[in-house]
């Protein structure tokens, strides 16, 4: 079976992935001559803790499942499960974190309540006041920036993976059958458009009405923290965000304490896990009304280094890089991702939003086996 993958960010790829593991051939195109979207601009978080309960949890499961195999047998993904850290400074906060404990998957997730003693020990740099943590053991993260990189280069050594860089295609020609933008068409027993935030184009006459909308983020990534960070870390702003949470406690949290106002206007959480090289890489912003601004503002780095210094109790390192991300995320948000056969053997696989990362490898896997590859 020959099989055409469209698109070279982190779903793209594992799709690619599941097809060589299957023993297929593949084709992968790309219109960049990497993966320059969501998928290199993302914390690189595996990240089970919030995760709704059901079809979403379970594929996060599985996909942490999945990533720790790949990272075996791919080193450069920088795979490790480190699990997460969400800070609680408050009663309010903390009635949030024990209302997950009592969740009937909180085990699958790997949920503990750790005092502020437990929580700095378990990650000694958190030197901040606060009063305790929510432990979520399933929780990994890999190395967003390389780790297609590194998962191309296993595909190559295969034997059955040819990488098609600088190519946008433009037309379904038949039955599993595309042109690129020099004219090649490249044909297949089936093709998979993993095109991420790019919705325009060839994914606009395909499915007009598609049921997906795009956001907006901004991160940004410090010089070396100098120490360890052994967990990756949140804040209890991230409670609003993830589905896991909502519930009377949360309601009640909302109630007791507003967001500042930088924060509630941007949408924020505080995400932070440490990369291989010793940076940090913090975040993040939520836009959804387009256009969305072409620059990035300062207020929102502002408000997030003062939540990471409260957290390590020291300043934060000088900030290296600041960036703008946009990823594409199903408008019926309880939906893991938008899967629809859109033309014969065609097929376009997008929307998993802020679960990309994430998602993607339970995401292939359910594509392959759906398409009896």
């Amino acid at each position: 079976m020959r099989v055409i993958v469209v698109g070279a960010g982190v779903v793209g790829t594992m799709h690619a992935w599941q097809a060589v593991e299957r023993g297929h051939e593949v084709v992968h195109i790309e219109r960049e001559a990497e993966a320059r979207g969501a998928s290199v601009r993302n914390f690189g978080l595996v990240w089970v803790s919030g995760r709704a309960g059901g079809v979403e949890l379970q594929t996060a499961l599985r996909a942490r499942e999945l990533w720790e195999g790949i990272g075996a047998r791919v080193p450069g993904l920088g795979f490790r499960p480190n699990g997460s850290l969400t800070i609680v400074t408050n009663e309010a906060e903390l009635a949030v974190a024990e209302a997950a404990l009592a969740l009937p998957d909180a085990a699958e997730r790997g949920y503990k309540l750790l005092d502020a003693a437990e929580a700095r020990a378990l990650n000694p740099a958190l030197r901040g006041e606060f009063t305790g943590a929510l432990w979520c053991e399933r929780d990994g993260a890999v190395e967003p920036r390389v780790a297609q990189r590194a998962l191309k280069e296993a595909l190559l050594a295969s034997g059955r993976y040819t990488f098609v860089g600088g190519r946008e295609v433009r037309e379904v020609t038949g039955p599993g059958a595309v042109r690129d933008d020099h004219g090649v068409t490249h044909t297949g027993d089936a093709v998979v458009l993993c095109t991420g935030a790019w919705l325009g184009g060839l994914v606009r006459e395909l499915v007009p009405e598609l049921p997906v909308r795009r956001v907006r983020l901004q991160m940004m990534q410090t010089a070396p923290l100098g120490e360890a960070l052994t967990t990756s870390v949140a804040d209890a702003d991230s409670f609003r965000y993830y589905p896991a949470f909502r519930g009377d406690a949360l309601d009640a949290m909302a109630a007791a304490q507003q967001q500042p106002p930088v924060a509630a206007e941007h949408k924020m959480q505080l995400l932070m896990v440490q990369r291989a090289d010793g940076d940090l890489t913090i975040g993040d912003t939520h836009e959804y009304a387009e256009p969305f601004g072409f620059d990035v503002v300062e207020d929102p780095y502002e408000h997030l280094s003062r939540v990471v210094e409260g957290i390590i109790g020291r300043p934060l390192p000088a900030i290296r890089h600041r960036w703008a991300g946009v990823y594409a995320q199903c408008t019926d948000t309880a939906r893991v991702v938008h899967r629809e056969r859109v033309a014969d053997g065609v097929w376009l696989v997008t929307g998993p939003g802020g679960r990309g990362m994430t998602c993607s490898p339970a995401i292939a896997e359910t594509t392959a086996n759906e398409l009896g590859w």
